[in-house]
């Protein structure tokens, strides 16, 4: 079976959008687990801009499936981390001036860097996964780092609106995909997927997790959350029977 983490980051974007206590992300989380899902996904980001320390903390004492915290490769987030223990950090690129995360960690170039925090991370009985492009050089150095899986930004695919544009991004994410699994990595993936577009990243062999939010969240709007999330559990288990 195939893991569904809902990214739950856009219920705390819409609270913030008005300085207020409402909606309240832990609300969603609950209804996410009635709904089948088996993670929830949060960012804590470094300037705070959805999700808070308090919303993480209320998540680790609260939800009864797998915590999954996004974060930078940064010292306080590490510490904030090592201190509330989510079942799954997962360590992204992030800049401050962007809308949503753009693109995968550059483990290539800060080896040591996410090796050591990698180290860190796993000291606290936390499993560590590494978002990063399908790019089999960067994949190779994020095996090498010691990490838990490695979730593939899927990005580019779901951008990608013509066959003759979607082949070949397919084609590298299971190609990077086979040597994930071949280094005995869980392989994850996320990123834009959606319920049109999730079908043939299901059927890619021995997928352990996806990773989804702003789909999930735009169609909780018009049928709920818990609804929203028990179709895309559909979707998926149904594509991979």
């Amino acid at each position: 079976m195939i893991e569904l983490g809902v990214n739950i980051d856009h219920i705390a974007t819409l609270r913030e959008a008005r300085r207020t206590v409402e909606p309240d992300p832990l609300w969603g989380a609950v209804l996410a687990e009635l709904g089948g899902a088996d993670g929830i996904t949060v960012h804590l980001r470094e300037d705070r801009r959805h999700i808070s320390d308090r919303d993480v903390k209320l998540l680790r004492e609260s939800v009864r499936c797998k915590l999954n915290m996004e974060m930078a490769a940064v010292d306080e987030i590490v510490k904030i981390a090592c201190e509330i223990v989510p079942d799954q950090a997962t360590l992204v690129p992030e800049r401050r001036e962007e809308i949503t995360t753009e693109g995968g960690l550059n483990v290539k170039d800060q080896f040591e860097k996410i090796k050591k925090i990698v180290e860190k991370l796993q000291n606290r009985f936390i499993a560590v996964s590494l978002f990063l492009d399908p790019d089999p050089q960067q994949i190779i150095a994020g095996i090498k780092t010691g990490c838990d899986a490695i979730e593939i930004h899927t990005g580019k695919y779901a951008l990608a609106n013509k066959p003759q544009n979607i082949t070949p991004e397919l084609s590298r994410i299971i190609e990077v995909s086979a040597i994930i699994t071949g280094a005995n990595l869980r392989l994850h993936a996320g990123h834009g997927l959606t319920y049109h577009n999730v079908y043939p990243i299901v059927k890619i062999p021995n997928m352990k997790e996806l990773n989804i939010g702003h789909s999930i969240i735009a169609r909780s709007i018009m049928v709920g959350l818990k609804e929203a999330v028990h179709e895309m559990k559909q979707l998926i288990n149904n594509n991979i029977n």
